[in-house]
């Protein structure tokens, strides 16, 4: 249940599926000046939702399609000399970090207010919508999730280019685009800390793609960075689904107990397929230079 306190209880409104949430421009007035009018969720968004639920086929069979893709993407360019498509992912690269630095600051406030005027287990609790907002944040984490559709580009630059392909690559494409639209349906309230930590990191990394692709990067930023991010979002995750799964048993709480469960799984797997790479890179590789 959702407990308003003050002076943010003069601010609450009701989305357009009757649940209370507290208007984020009015309780902060200077941000909401920020906020531009395509922003706000409309009946558009909430059939877009309404789609959502009733076409949980989608993310199934756009996976399979993906991996059908890779494939033959593989097979096509197995005798065919590399593409030079490097500005082509220098401008994809550039667009993703942009898109993920605006994502990244439209739902980081409305997080920051509901950890300042709640503590852990209501905002873990509290029904998604409530805990989101229905203004700009909202958006985003809804845009979030569709994001990880067109995400699945990032495969064909390393296909085209004949890079090497990891398993760690095209399984987070596949698991994350699952588990995102899963957690906006069931309105799990665990979405904006997860969406908040992925824009924050995919921010940074694809800037740094884009650095790497305009050969512009500064020695000073080092990739090791990117991938201390990555594992730090990974901890992040298993630390918030351990600390949800308990309270999704309880009677009231809102958060999706299988939701939670396949998070959980998702998160541990990355993180441990994040180690051994960090580990391989930067400890084994970094051993065999010095070696030699």
């Amino acid at each position: 249940m959702w407990y308003p306190t003050e002076p943010t209880n003069a601010c609450l409104r009701e989305s357009l599926r009757d649940l209370p949430y507290e208007e984020l421009s009015c309780v902060y007035p200077t941000l909401g000046k920020t906020y531009f009018d395509w922003e706000y969720p409309s009946k558009g968004v909430d059939n877009a939702l309404t789609f959502m639920e009733n076409n949980s086929w989608l993310p199934i069979v756009t996976t399979a399609l993906y991996g059908l893709a890779i494939y033959a993407g593989q097979r096509y360019m197995a005798d065919r000399p590399a593409w030079d498509w490097r500005y082509r992912l220098a401008a994809w690269n550039l667009f993703l970090a942009v898109f993920s630095a605006v994502g990244f600051f439209r739902t980081a406030p409305q997080l920051l207010h509901n950890l300042w005027y709640y503590d852990f287990k209501t905002n873990m609790c509290t029904h998604g919508m409530t805990v989101l907002g229905f203004g700009p944040s909202a958006y985003w984490v809804y845009i979030f999730g569709w994001s990880k559709f067109f995400e699945l580009i990032d495969t064909f630059f390393i296909v085209v280019r004949k890079k090497n392909l990891m398993f760690l690559h095209w399984y987070h494409h596949v698991t994350v685009l699952i588990c995102s639209w899963h957690t906006i349906v069931t309105q799990n309230p665990t979405g904006i800390i997860f969406a908040v930590v992925n824009y924050g990191v995919h921010m940074l990394m694809y800037f740094y793609y884009f650095l790497m692709a305009i050969k512009c990067k500064p020695n000073w930023f080092n990739p090791l960075i990117i991938t201390v991010g990555q594992i730090l979002q990974m901890v992040v995750g298993v630390g918030v689904c351990i600390g949800v799964y308990s309270w999704a048993k309880e009677d009231g709480c809102h958060a999706s107990l299988n939701n939670i469960k396949a998070a959980l799984l998702m998160y541990a797997s990355y993180l441990y397929l994040f180690c051994e790479f960090f580990f391989k890179r930067y400890m084994i590789k970094a051993k065999r230079t010095k070696t030699l």
